[in-house]
């Protein structure tokens, strides 16, 4: 079985392998996150009451401006954060954020996103590559 593997534009951040949140939503740290508990709270949300804490989140677009960018780097002080974000759409004040926050993030695919990752897969986050990649390891890997 080929694994299947997505190219992204823009990317920062170290290699990283965990199961796959996956939403055709937005992300915004400040708004969409409690980020003592480490889930999604607001109830809109579609992955409300879900944990994010060492998941790829794999979402559809940023959201938010400068406080949302600061979220990112006390969820990193906390420990209580995502493995990487994989984002179709990205804006300066998220890149600054995960930069500030030493944040792998990846943004950019030439198809949906959202709708290529099987929720739950084990993936792997590459931002280091020649090409920036999130690859699916194991399709079945949270419901197995």
């Amino acid at each position: 079985m080929t694994a299947a593997i997505f190219y992204a534009a823009a990317a920062m951040g170290r290699k990283v392998q965990a199961p796959a949140l996956v939403a055709s939503d937005g992300f915004s740290a400040r708004y969409d996150l409690d980020r003592v508990r480490g889930v999604f709270s607001r109830p809109e949300h579609k992955l409300a009451g879900a944990s994010y804490r060492d998941r790829v989140l794999v979402l559809d677009a940023a959201k938010g401006g400068v406080a949302t960018a600061w979220m990112l780097y006390e969820m990193q002080a906390r420990g209580i954060v995502p493995a990487a974000l994989v984002l179709n759409r990205v804006n300066p004040i998220m890149v600054q954020g995960a930069a500030l926050a030493d944040f792998t993030m990846i943004s950019g695919f030439a198809i949906d996103i959202t709708r290529a990752i099987p929720a739950g897969a084990l993936v792997e986050v590459d931002p280091t590559a020649a090409r920036p990649f999130i690859r699916v390891v194991d399709a079945r890997y949270l419901s197995s």
